[in-house]
């Protein structure tokens, strides 16, 4: 079984990670007013909810719904200090260094009852305290390799791109630069693979705003997050963690009810889940039949032999072919016959590329 893609949730201590994280799973993680109240990462698997796959499941009257899925990892709060340790900080790190993103939990309210762990709400201060930590904890990583590896390149020629490579890195973390803003040749990023770089991981900022801020979700805090992951070549998703926790307490029909008494259209864990599916990358394309409905993870840009190779080992190898109608023109004609006669099912060989909302059945030997 593939291992779920996952986005380690960072943030300083009282920006609203656990409430946040609380929200997002059932899995709950005891949010109170102190730092360090969540001390082993918590691990929570939520559903990429799909209006797509309910359209298809009534018309195949499958017997069940099968969404994609993303894991999140609530790491506990980050404080100045912590690639030295403080805190227990060396652990979380640790931590995030297994995830495949970051989801940055930026505090964008002021309120009297929660502390702040600086005293005052500075945004950015509190983003660049952790990016701090983060590069800080890179560069010890390259400082501890360096010198095993140049020792390497002295007997062995072929150790020498990754020594100057490495050198790169450096540098560019000296001048506190994140090593996601490198480019790199394709050789040089496969011999960089084995090094989890915590900086390399692309970001979601996450725009914590209080109940004061509805439905607009906008404030001064959240436009200078805007500005800065806009600069950085990040995106932002603002929610409000409060208004969320209250909504994962309701039913589906509760939840839709209250969404729509705040003027808003859907909740902003779904935003969130979305934007960091998204963010690595994802797509998903989507079987029916009666037995069940179901979403596939793939990466963008992957092709249909590679793709079947997901429902199993055996479609890849035996792979003829795909019979692919776009999500849209099932809707639009209501089945796979219909749309086969009006000339929009198509039959794809092993180049095909597979896009978003594709409705795939595979043929193979």
């Amino acid at each position: 079984m593939a291992r779920h893609l996952s986005c380690g949730i960072v943030g300083l201590p009282n920006v609203g990670k656990s409430t946040l994280f609380n929200a997002l799973t059932s899995n709950q993680a005891p949010a109170s007013n102190y730092p360090f109240c969540t001390i082993d990462p918590n691990v929570g698997v939520v559903e990429v909810i799909d209006p797509r796959l309910q359209f298809l499941s009534d018309l195949s009257k499958s017997q069940k719904i099968i969404y994609a899925t993303m894991e999140f990892v609530d790491i506990a709060g980050l404080v100045a200090g912590a690639s030295k340790g403080e805190g227990l900080g060396n652990k979380f790190l640790a931590n995030i260094r297994e995830t495949d993103a970051i989801v940055h939990v930026v505090r964008c309210f002021d309120s009297s009852d929660i502390v702040h762990v600086a005293g005052q709400v500075d945004p950015i201060q509190d983003i660049e305290v952790i990016n701090l930590e983060l590069a800080l904890a890179d560069l010890q990583m390259v400082e501890n390799v360096l010198p095993r590896v140049e020792k390497q390149a002295k007997l062995k020629k072929e150790f020498q791109p990754l020594v100057d490579a490495l050198n790169r890195i450096k540098i560019h973390l000296d001048n506190n630069k994140p090593v996601r803003t490198l480019e790199f040749t394709a050789e040089e990023k496969e011999l960089l693979k084995i090094y989890p770089f915590l900086t390399a991981k692309k970001v979601l900022y996450v725009a914590n705003v209080s109940e004061n801020d509805l439905p607009q979700m906008e404030n001064a805090y959240v436009q200078k997050v805007r500005e800065y992951a806009h600069a950085e070549g990040n995106s932002v998703v603002t929610i409000c963690g409060k208004i969320e926790e209250e909504i994962a307490q309701l039913d589906q029909t509760e939840r839709q009810e209250y969404l729509e008494s705040l003027g808003l259209e859907e909740s902003g864990l779904q935003r969130l889940i979305k934007a960091s599916f998204h963010m690595l990358d994802l797509i998903t394309y989507l079987t029916t039949g009666e037995m069940e409905t179901r979403a596939w993870t793939i990466n963008k840009g992957t092709k249909a032999p590679e793709a079947a190779g997901k429902i199993h080992s055996d479609l890849e190898r035996g792979f003829i072919r795909a019979d692919v109608v776009a999500f849209e023109d099932m809707k639009k004609y209501g089945s796979r016959t219909l749309a086969k006669e009006a000339g929009k099912a198509r039959m794809e060989g092993k180049e095909y590329i597979v896009k978003d909302g594709d409705v795939i059945e595979f043929l193979h030997n």
